[in-house]
């Protein structure tokens, strides 16, 4: 049975993916909505809600007269980059078992780029921490994250960096994330990048640049990411519009 907290269309959503993901649908064909509100004890309303969240992420697809189906191209994308996850969930979706390394955690004083992003001084103090996701010891995501230490309710503390950044912040600062506004860019790995993430220097990579706001939309966090090309590949559904 389906309990109603936190979110009830979140816990049906994941429920129906769980059942996607383990083949639980005769034929990849979902149910009839009252047949899954029966067997979740919820409201039509809330499948409704909850199939065409999985219709928009892409996971299924309906066919006028026919009914609703499980999208099997649509499975292959393991994250979807408009969600904010954490590194090791994402490394976990594309079937790796991953660790965290804490690199480095130190004040530094903020560098232009990082003061425009934050709407702070050149020269304020920010905290620098920068991190690897593994798969195994093979390394995966190099990440760099600039918090203001303005923001911290006490002097930043240090032994849990490795939780993501987000639960971080959460803890320690007055300010909560509540989204990020990324760019995707290609990069070459300089030779600091480069050995951190055990490739040749010059590797071609994807990178997130990102800058992450609070539900004021006021930015809180200056966020790097850097990704092995040859080990991980994000996908998309792009959907023409009206359709």
């Amino acid at each position: 049975m389906i309990t109603r907290n936190p979110s009830l269309t979140d816990q049906v959503t994941a429920h129906i993916k769980q059942l996607i993901s383990a083949d639980g649908f005769d034929d990849g064909r979902i149910p009839p909505e009252t047949d899954l509100a029966s067997d979740l004890g919820v409201s039509r309303t809330t499948i409704r809600d909850a199939l065409s969240r999985l219709e928009h992420e892409g996971a299924i697809y309906r066919r006028q007269g026919a009914g609703t189906f499980v999208n099997e191209h649509g499975l292959r994308i393991k994250s979807r980059l408009e969600n904010i996850w954490s590194y090791e969930e994402l490394l976990e979706n594309h079937g790796y078992e991953p660790s965290v390394r804490v690199l480095d955690v130190s004040q530094a004083p903020c560098d232009l780029a990082t003061a425009d992003a934050l709407g702070l001084e050149a020269g304020d103090p920010i905290l620098l921490v920068e991190k690897l996701f593994l798969e195994n010891e093979t390394p995966v995501v190099l990440t760099l994250n600039r918090i203001p230490v303005a923001n911290f309710t006490t002097p930043p503390p240090t032994g849990d960096e490795d939780i993501p950044v987000y639960a971080y912040l959460d803890t320690h600062c007055d300010r909560k994330l509540a989204y990020y506004l990324s760019e995707i860019v290609p990069v070459v790995l300089d030779t600091d990048q480069a050995g951190r993430l055990d490739v040749e220097p010059g590797t071609p990579a994807m990178s997130f640049d990102e800058v992450g706001y609070d539900k004021h939309n006021e930015p809180i966090v200056r966020a790097t990411s850097f990704f092995r090309d040859d080990l991980l590949r994000f996908r998309l559904i792009r959907k023409r519009m009206g359709t």
